[in-house]
């Protein structure tokens, strides 16, 4: 009984099965299913690939961006790039659901003084709110003999590009900022 039993297992097991059909590349039997014979990579579909870096550190690993009628189908790394050759960390890899995730927030949220409730507001709002308080902060904490505010400080991302954190620099530094740092260097 115990061997007929034994027998039926091992003849009915996907690995005794590929050796005894020599399918040792399991490319007909039992892994491979009528739906698995019909997927394609999404990839396959897509109108162009956009070369992009991943946005997440300072190391700048390439990215390939498929993208189908305006919307990004997959991201992944690009063998291209002399940084990474086609790797990503975690984060890198996940960087598909950042910008098509359902969660995300596509608008500018904003909590009033005291407030416990977030609002929507426009984008050139909260543009013209931020630009006014720079300027408040910079005329009521401004050093006419030293040319400079204490005031306003900056600490930028790792993500942002060596031309962005240059125009960031000097924007600040005509403002009369001195304490200006990058998340990259800390």
């Amino acid at each position: 009984m115990g061997t007929d039993r034994q027998k039926k297992f091992v003849e009915n097991w996907p690995v005794a099965k590929q050796i005894a059909d020599r399918d040792f590349l399991s490319e007909a039997g039992p892994a491979v299913s009528s739906r698995s014979k019909e997927l394609r990579a999404r990839t396959q579909s897509a109108d162009k690939v956009v070369k992009s870096i991943c946005p997440y550190c300072a190391v700048g690993c390439g990215q390939d961006v498929y993208v189908k009628d305006g919307k990004i189908l997959n991201i992944e790394g690009d063998y291209d790039s002399p940084i990474s050759r086609g790797c990503l960390c975690p984060k890198g890899s996940a960087t598909f659901q950042l910008v098509t995730g359902s969660y995300r927030e596509q608008h500018v949220l904003y909590r009033r003084p005291h407030a416990t409730e977030w609002e929507t507001i426009p984008l050139e709002v909260a543009t013209d709110m931020v630009a006014d308080r720079v300027m408040t902060a910079r005329e009521t904490t401004w050093d006419a003999e030293s040319r400079r505010t204490m005031g306003i400080a900056h600490l930028g991302g790792a993500t942002l590009d060596n031309e962005e954190n240059y125009l960031i620099k000097k924007l600040f530094t005509n403002l009369g900022i001195v304490q200006i740092e990058n998340q990259a260097r800390i």
